[in-house]
């Protein structure tokens, strides 16, 4: 073998063992740049979607795209943004930085963060095959109800845009239970919630929030794939369904969704600024509070995105006032961030550049974004080009450029080499350009009367002028971000070695090595306050007066039963959401089978008392393992996985009965809600059992102890939750507590 063949088989072998390591990886740090990879290359596939947008926008009457292909590469490009682009890249930027801000080793659990993570090319891949079978989603990325139907839109899109997104939740809500856990059980000691750095803070509520939203897409997602498929009628009017509660559960889910990317990139704001300005965050405790005020009020403001479809005064007005008073605790941060800056001595890095744009661009995006909170306002300017400006100032003005300023600005923790100042300069001033050309005369154009979501417009006085500076704009954007990624690329390979702390930064991460070590830090550090690098760099101005061992303050209860309770949480909303439905559906008269018709409610009732019994048993399995007493907790779980089959079993008889005498999901609301909600309480049901089942099967193999009953203690909490639900079930549906 020559010398060249040898080395041509060193290098092949090489990029195999890359490859199986990327696909084997636990390792939280390279999950979390895969994470960021993934978005980064979905943001090409996006940004060349909204390229050819406006292309086609660029003078009026233009015909370089048909009308569909238009609505699919809208719908393409909206989905591709949020689900595939911004919701991914704060999960990388958390799955990378989080553990290291707390002084953790590693994440609470490294396997099911990787799950969470291949859940993402997954939904990604399902949501673009549909381009291959040349029937794309084209009912826009909110997909509103009655066009994203079967009866208007009767190609496969919308179902590969449903699962696409079902897979990518799914994923979501297990990288942000992962995150959540992992702050509340393995922080350094001394790491009070009080000291966690505020990226971690940000983290934390956008994590909360992910568990508390995508339930509501879940589920809305569920029973539009029902009214696709099995041809119920949740959202079609002409069979008696609501559109217009697609539109309130979706956006349930889109408004606190804005603040699942705000609120991370507050935290990048956060921790740059500090850093640069050579100053402690001003008013730490007002930033953080404000975050808990944000969180809460985001989840009931949705309705200002309805102003226009005829609500009542009462819910106008409501709306109206939680929007207005939802700008006081973001602008607030505004004025934390200036008074951090105030009197500092502030150092432009590029970073630094980026987190002043930030303020300035967000600033306008949220002004223009209080005139949605006034009705008679709104009303002028919804679905006009305004709504696109205000949207794109949030997002792309202040949020993207919070997720720029923090990749220079811990770029070098990830890579161990600095990016290019000059290149990084290039980049932010094109990219500032482009951005306010672009989106600037939006507002102009939404003023004038220019319609959103429309492929092309007539020839009226100014529009073309200024959708062609529009254009022209969005390329010179493409160019920035061209830039950044070949800095990134050169940088990576050729850059100037970074030094664990090249900034003189605060927080933990820059404690260790760049890049950091597989187990993140030699010894776990004690923390003494907010910056303890810069306490222990300048002992002499340290934030703490006395030297002594921190508190343990960490939460004591078990990760397991932790993560289970914030799974829990997650499922309530979903079948809140679904049982929402069927009141909403049965508070009305309705032709076809009822509940009082339809429903033998003794018989239910007896197999209900089987299923809420199984609670007793399961808790006496709990503390026969306890005790390690394995006769005793295999005999009681057994009796629980008999009880939990006998339920289903009675399910099974009561939907036999009903198909026969032709109640089927399609038949009325009544029917298409009542199997809806059973339905998918039976696959919880289902679930579980199969968890006690291999629970059981480890315990006949003597691989469950007393040591391990906190994993066990996390299947019997679900098991109590889905009892809890039947009884919420068996009220609502069968004697009709809400009729």
């Amino acid at each position: 073998m020559t010398a060249t063949n040898l080395q041509s088989g060193v290098a092949a072998e090489e990029r195999r063992g890359l490859l199986l390591s990327i696909f084997s990886t636990v390792d939280h740090k390279v999950i979390g740049l895969m994470y960021i990879a993934t978005a980064l290359f979905f943001l090409l596939v996006g940004g060349c979607e909204a390229l050819v947008m406006r292309l086609q926008l660029a003078s009026a009457n233009n015909d370089l795209v048909s009308p569909e292909a238009f609505n699919q590469l809208f719908t393409m490009h909206g989905t591709t943004m949020i689900f595939l682009v911004g919701m991914p890249i704060f999960a990388g930027f958390a799955n990378y930085l989080v553990p290291l801000m707390i002084g953790a080793r590693d994440v609470a659990f490294p396997r099911l963060n990787a799950l969470g993570y291949w859940m993402l090319p997954l939904g990604g891949f399902l949501l673009h095959y549909s381009l291959l079978t040349g029937a794309a989603p084209d009912a826009g990325w909110f997909a509103y109800a009655p066009l994203s139907t079967e009866p208007f839109s009767s190609r496969s899109g919308i179902d590969y845009w449903i699962l696409g997104l079902l897979v990518m939740g799914i994923g979501s809500v297990v990288s942000a239970l992962n995150i959540l856990v992992t702050m509340i059980k393995y922080r350094a000691p001394g790491m009070r919630l009080g000291r966690l750095p505020l990226f971690a803070w940000m983290a934390g509520f956008m994590s909360i929030l992910v568990i508390m939203v995508m339930p509501v897409l879940n589920a809305a997602l569920v029973m539009l794939l029902a009214d696709r498929i099995l041809d119920s009628a949740f959202f079609q009017p002409s069979r008696g369904g609501s559109a217009l509660l697609w539109q309130h559960y979706f956006w349930i889910f889109g408004h606190p969704e804005v603040y699942v990317f705000a609120l991370p990139a507050f935290g990048m704001i956060s921790e740059v600024i500090p850093v640069f300005s050579r100053k402690p965050i001003y008013g730490y405790g007002v930033i953080a509070g404000s975050t808990v005020v944000i969180a809460f009020l985001g989840y009931g403001v949705w309705a200002h995105h309805m102003f226009a479809v005829g609500m009542s005064s009462g819910a106008n007005i409501f709306f109206a006032v939680g929007s207005l008073l939802i700008a006081i605790p973001t602008g607030i941060k505004i004025f934390n961030w200036t008074a951090t800056m105030w009197g500092g001595s502030i150092h432009f890095t590029t970073s630094m550049l980026f987190a002043i744009a930030f303020l300035f661009q967000f600033t306008i995006g949220g002004l223009s974004g209080i005139t949605f909170a006034v009705a008679p306002l709104s009303w002028q300017t919804t679905d006009t080009y305004y709504v696109v400006a205000h949207f794109h100032y949030v997002l792309v003005g202040g949020i993207l450029f919070a997720i720029f300023a923090a990749s220079y600005y811990w770029f070098p923790k990830a890579s161990g080499r600095m990016l290019s100042e000059r290149l990084g300069r290039w980049h932010f001033w094109l990219l500032v350009l482009g951005f306010n050309m672009t989106f600037g005369v939006q507002h102009l154009l939404g003023f004038m009367g220019m319609p959103r979501r429309v492929y092309t417009y007539a020839d009226e006085p100014g529009w073309a002028l200024l959708n062609l500076i529009s254009t022209v704009g969005a390329f010179i954007m493409a160019f920035a971000i061209g830039l950044f990624l070949v800095n990134v690329v050169m940088s990576w390979r050729r850059g100037q070695v970074a030094g664990d702390n090249p900034w003189g930064a605060f927080t933990l991460e820059w404690l260790t090595t760049s890049p950091p070590p597989e187990y993140n830090f030699e010894r776990v550090p004690l923390v003494r306050d907010r910056r303890p690098v810069w306490s222990l760099d300048h002992p002499d101005k340290a934030d703490y007066k006395l030297e002594k061992t921190p508190e343990d303050r960490r939460f004591k209860v078990d990760k397991a039963r932790v993560s289970a309770g914030f799974f829990l949480q997650s499922e309530s909303v979903f079948f809140v959401i679904l049982l929402s439905s069927f009141i909403i559906f049965n508070s009305r008269a309705d032709e076809g089978p009822t509940a009082d018709s339809a429903l033998n409610v003794g018989r239910t009732a007896l197999f209900s008392i089987l299923l809420l019994s199984s609670s007793l048993t399961v808790w006496l399995a709990e503390k026969r393992l306890q005790k390690n007493d394995r006769a005793g907790f295999l005999r009681w779980l057994l009796f629980t996985i008999v009880l939990g089959l006998a339920f289903l079993g009675g399910q099974a008889w009561e939907y036999t009965g009903l198909i026969e005498d032709g109640v089927t999901i399609s038949r009325n609301h009544f029917s298409s809600t009542f199997f809806a909600v059973t339905g998918f309480h039976g696959l919880h049901v289902f679930g579980g059992i199969v968890a006690l089942g291999i629970l059981f099967w480890m315990g006949c193999k003597g691989a469950m102890t007393a040591g391990r009953s906190a994993v066990f203690g996390a299947v019997s909490l679900y098991w109590h939750f889905v009892d809890i639900v039947w009884i919420a079930v068996f009220c609502i549906i069968y004697l009709g507590v809400f009729s």
